[in-house]
This record gives structure tokens, C-alpha cells and sequence, in this order.
């Protein structure tokens, strides 16, 4: 585990990602999140859940109704976490833009994650851009992971150099 003299201590208004839980929380949020691709504004919503991870940034799990038509289809692969179960994939389309398997779903989530069935999440850094409350997202380093970093959370996060380990 990260030693906490490294640990960013959070600001009034901030929430630190060593504060998380293991295994992750899921939490509903009426944050607006918008996600552009292609020039085009495929989502917009204020129906989200994040769920928390120890020494992730959240990741947000979206309506797939909230997306625009045409914007997702199925694409090859799956993985598996721990905790949630089974992930499929999904192409992501916007504008004249296609990012192949830039989200996922759980098409049966486990038990104490239900919450997450009907809703996809993206990778960010995949996107033209993705907004919470109008603040542009930062991805999380690293190919796997898809958090979500804004100014309301601090790490450090997984995925940065010399992460690996955790």
C-alpha cells in the first residue's frame, strides 16, 4: 500500500482517492456530465453513478438511454474486476469518429452492484472531451483504467508511474 507521507492531503471541497473503500463504493451523483467525440455532444446527463475505488479517481457509469442514438455498439472482448463481474465493450461514435472499445458495460452485474446494470462507462482520454459541472476531465494514466480526474479529487492515483504494485 502507498505510504501516506505521500498521500496529497485534500483541500476544503476535495475528497482524497486513499479515502476510498476496497472493494468500491457506488454512490449516485446529479453532477452534469457531457461527453463530446467527433466534434459532437453524444451525452448529456445529470443521472450518473460513480463508484470509488482506493487510489482510483471515480469512474462514471452512465444511462445508455442518455446517449445519442447511434453513438454505441457492441464491439469484441470482455474482462473481468473482482468486484463488479464481467465486463463487455462497446464503440463509441461520434461525428465522423469511431474509438473502438472506448467503454464498457456489466451486462449482469454482481450482487451489491446492481446499480450499475443499463449504464456504460467511458474512457475519457478516448474522448474529444468529457466534462463534470463544466470542468474538463483529465483521464487516468494508463491503458486499463478510466477514471475520471477533476479538481475535486487528489492522489495519487493508480496508473502513474511507479503505481504498478498497489
Amino acid at each position: 500500500m502507498r505510504s501516506k507521507t505521500s498521500r496529497v492531503v485534500p483541500l476544503p471541497g476535495q475528497e482524497s482517492v486513499w479515502d476510498y473503500p476496497r472493494p468500491p463504493r457506488v454512490e449516485p451523483s446529479r453532477e452534469r456530465i457531457r461527453i463530446y467525440l467527433g466534434g459532437e455532444l453524444i451525452l448529456d446527463t445529470t443521472d450518473s453513478i460513480r463508484v470509488l475505488e482506493t487510489s482510483h479517481p471515480p469512474v462514471y457509469y452512465l444511462p445508455r438511454s442518455a446517449f445519442m442514438p447511434g453513438a454505441l455498439e457492441p464491439a469484441p472482448g470482455s474482462s473481468f474486476c473482482e468486484f463488479k463481474g464481467s465486463a463487455r465493450y462497446l464503440t463509441v461514435r461520434g461525428g465522423s469518429t469511431v474509438a473502438e472499445k472506448a467503454a464498457w458495460f456489466y451486462p449482469d452485474p454482481v450482487a451489491g452492484y446492481e446499480e450499475l446494470a443499463d449504464r456504460v462507462a467511458v474512457y475519457p482520454g478516448r474522448m474529444d472531451c468529457c466534462e463534470v459541472d463544466g470542468e474538463r476531465v483529465r483521464p487516468q494514466a494508463g491503458g486499463f483504467y478510466g477514471g475520471w480526474i477533476t479538481d475535486r479529487v487528489v492522489g495519487p492515483f493508480k496508473g502513474e508511474p511507479g503505481t504498478m504494485g498497489w
